[in-house]
This record gives C-alpha cells, sequence and structure tokens, in this order.
C-alpha cells in the first residue's frame, strides 16, 4: 500500500502539472497576442503604403509646382511675343494651378489616411507590449509551479525506489502489470469486507478463502483483480 500510495501521488502530480491554470491562461493569451500581432502587422503594412503614396503624392506636386514656376518666369521675363504663345502659356499656368491644387488635395487625404494608421500601429503596439507582458508573466508562475512539481516529482520517486527495495521483484512485477491494467490502481485495501478498487463486498467464498490463506500468501480480488492488502479493518 505504501508503493500504491506514492504511485497515487505521482499521478496527481503529473495531473496538476497538465492541468496548471497557467497553461489555460496562456493558451488565452497566446491566441489574443497572435491576433494583435496579425493586426498590428497589418495597421503597420498600411503605414507603410501610405507613406510612399504621400511622398509620390508631393512629388508630382513638387513637379508641377516647379514646371510652374518655370512657365512663370518665363511670362514675367516677357520672352514671350506672340500673343498666341502668351495665350496658350497662361493657359498652361492656370491648367497647373488647378492640377497642383488637385494633387494637394490628394496629399492631405493620403496624410489623413496615414495620420490614422499611425494612430492604429500605437495603439497596437501597447495592446501587443500589454498582452505579452500578461504573458510573461504567466508563464513565469508555468515554469515556478512545474519546477516545484518535478521536484515533489524527484522525491516521491526516490521513496519509491526504496520502498520497493523492500518488497519482492515478482509481487513488483505483479502489481505494475495489473496498476498497467486498472487505471493506475494495483493494490487495494480490503477494508470491512469490500474491495477498495472496485468497491464491491466480497462475497462469502472469496472471505473464507481470505480468511484461510497465510499471511504472506498474495491474495487478489476475484472481480477487479487488483492485489488485495489485509489490515485489522478488513472484517475478517
Amino acid at each position: 500500500m505504501d508503493v500504491q500510495n506514492l504511485d497515487v501521488r505521482l499521478t496527481q502530480l503529473a495531473h496538476r502539472r497538465k492541468n496548471l491554470p497557467e497553461l489555460a491562461e496562456l493558451q488565452t493569451l497566446e491566441a489574443d497576442l497572435t491576433q494583435q500581432r496579425d493586426l498590428l502587422v497589418a495597421a503597420q503594412t498600411e503605414e507603410s503604403d501610405t507613406s510612399r503614396e504621400q511622398t509620390k503624392a508631393e512629388q508630382d506636386v513638387d513637379q508641377v509646382r516647379q514646371r510652374a514656376a518655370r512657365d512663370q518666369k518665363r511670362l514675367d521675363s516677357g520672352a514671350v511675343a506672340s500673343p498666341k504663345d502668351l495665350e496658350s502659356l497662361q493657359r498652361e499656368l492656370a491648367s497647373l494651378a488647378k492640377r497642383q491644387g488637385d494633387l494637394e488635395d490628394v496629399v492631405l487625404e493620403v496624410m489623413e489616411r496615414r495620420e490614422g494608421a499611425q494612430e492604429r500601429v500605437r495603439e497596437l503596439t501597447s495592446r501587443v507590449e500589454a498582452i505579452q507582458a500578461k504573458v510573461d508573466d504567466a508563464t513565469a508562475r508555468r515554469d515556478a509551479a512545474h519546477a516545484e512539481i518535478d521536484a515533489e516529482v524527484a522525491t516521491v520517486n526516490k521513496e519509491r525506489e526504496l520502498t520497493v527495495a523492500d518488497i519482492p521483484e515478482a509481487l513488483v512485477t505483479l502489481y505494475d502489470r495489473i496498476r498497467t491494467k486498472q487505471g493506475g490502481i494495483g493494490a487495494a485495501r480490503l477494508y470491512q469486507r469490500r474491495c477498495e478498487g472496485c468497491r464491491l463486498e466480497l462475497d462469502i467464498t472469496e472471505l473464507n478463502d481470505v480468511r484461510a490463506a497465510a499471511a504472506d500468501t498474495i491474495v487478489r480480488c476475484e472481480n477487479c483483480s487488483r492485489i488485495l492488502v489485509r489490515t485489522p479493518d478488513s472484517g475478517l
């Protein structure tokens, strides 16, 4: 029963390690973190795209402005004497002024979109950092719990080794085989004529067989096949 109790404790520790609340917490946090990171990448991509779009629009405005400045200088110089050429130059200046105004409107629209993307990047960066901090905290708590459980597992395993050393090897082999087949319980107390492994009471024939068995004889439950451990409370 000492070995069985130690094995039960090892099973409990394994279950506890597998079902730490930090594991579920981390699963939720990491899913949230992945989602926010994806949104951040999308916002950063939008910000980068609008940055290039703004640069291109500003270059277009600058080109129109430079061309208009050259035409205006030519007009102001008096070098254009032909009325027809003069009229054509004035029409081109008017067209350039309209074109410049349209392009400047485009620049403003792109700037607004870029500012919105930049604000989104800042917001999502803050969210990612906050979630990452929670992930780091939960990870540290999980690792601490794992270390504590692993240390106890090592202690229990050492105690089991010492306990098993005093038991015949054949009995240990039998116990381990039954334990594997019976959900981790290879030996059970016989308490008040009831097997604590399957919770069934032994019938009179079984009880008589157990009563007649020598103290060092291995007796087993006929219902679940577990090794029955007799104690003063067995009801024999």
